[in-house]
């Protein structure tokens, strides 16, 4: 679809906050569509239990910052929003089952996930394995669908990404890694540096944060060029991401966060806050934003909106 053919297409307000919400409004009602009850063609039956603990898991919370990034990026290359919004929703599916996972006690332990009782506090620890299961295969069961794109060769280009950013070599890898730096397989004699952190941090948040705004290039047949600028403006945030996430583990608290504070600390765990300090972590968030901004120059006010981004994400409280 051309530029001129997708600015006729209704767009939500124009601030960052705006957008910001119009695009977690939308996920959150295509969510809860796709989470029905009701089997889909050529599905059994859904099981109550499961359905309620994967709809618990991935509705009524979030900012929604993955599906926003793939929608604004995707719109830097005029693709149909409701196009963005099916991939967005797939992203979102893997990232709150991601949080199901990294919630349960052979994990991070934790009971409290955006203000109220982590999955298996909620259900029990059987369902929220199943739950956690159920949104990640949902996920390449939405990008698989005529209805997130017409071409099946985008359609696997994105399932293919999205495996590689959600397994492995991405964020199933990286929490492996955290794991391990936590030393939990035994004592970790292996000092943690920069690159040691940096390597876990790319892999375990911010290879999905990277290929939502992949997706947006890949749905839009992106040439080269500009592929790769959102490619290095997706690197450039999900390590700010990051980094503003180790400040707020030690700058706020629990009520603050929805979620348990001081973890890193207790678990013994190397930050870049530890070994950049405080100040330097936020000197080395601003570079990034800067680093993001640069990325999206040859865009020019398109992606004005994707600029407030980088620095929302390096701002945010919570």
């Amino acid at each position: 679809m051309s530029r001129t053919a997708a600015k006729t297409e209704p767009r939500p307000e124009a601030s960052f906050a705006g957008r910001l919400n119009a695009a977690a409004t939308e996920t959150e009602h295509l969510l809860d569509r796709l989470l029905s009850a009701a089997p889909a063609d050529r599905e059994i039956a859904r099981p109550h239990r499961v359905v309620e603990a994967m709809r618990y898991a991935s509705l009524g919370g979030g900012k929604r910052l993955r599906p926003f990034l793939t929608v604004e990026t995707a719109a830097l290359f005029g693709v149909r929003r409701a196009h963005a919004l099916m991939a967005g929703a797939a992203i979102e599916l893997v990232h709150c089952y991601s949080l199901v996972h990294d919630d349960l006690p052979a994990m991070d332990d934790d009971e409290l996930r955006r203000g109220r009782p982590t999955v298996h506090k909620a259900f029990d620890e059987a369902t929220a394995i199943l739950a956690g299961d159920g949104l990640l295969t949902f996920a390449f069961d939405v990008l698989a669908r005529p209805e997130t794109h017409p071409d099946a060769a985008v359609r696997i280009a994105l399932v293919g990404g999205l495996a590689r950013a959600a397994g492995l070599g991405g964020m199933v890898g990286g929490q492996m890694l955290d794991l391990a730096a936590e030393g939990r397989f035994g004592r970790n004699d292996t000092p943690q540096g920069e690159q040691d952190v940096l390597t876990l941090q790319a892999m375990k948040t911010g290879a999905i944060l990277h290929f939502c705004c992949e997706a947006g290039a890949i749905l839009g047949s992106a040439p080269k060029a500009k592929r790769e600028a959102v490619s290095r403006y997706g690197k450039a945030v999900g390590q700010a991401f990051q980094i503003a996430d180790d400040l707020l583990d030690v700058e706020s608290d629990t009520a603050t966060l929805g979620k348990a504070a001081g973890k890193d600390a207790a678990h013994g765990k190397a930050t870049l806050v530890d070994l950049l300090g405080r100040d330097g972590a936020h000197a080395r968030l601003g570079e990034l934003v800067k680093e993001a901004e640069s990325a999206l120059s040859a865009f020019g006010e398109d992606a004005a909106i994707l600029k407030a981004a980088a620095r929302f994400v390096a701002e945010r409280r919570a």
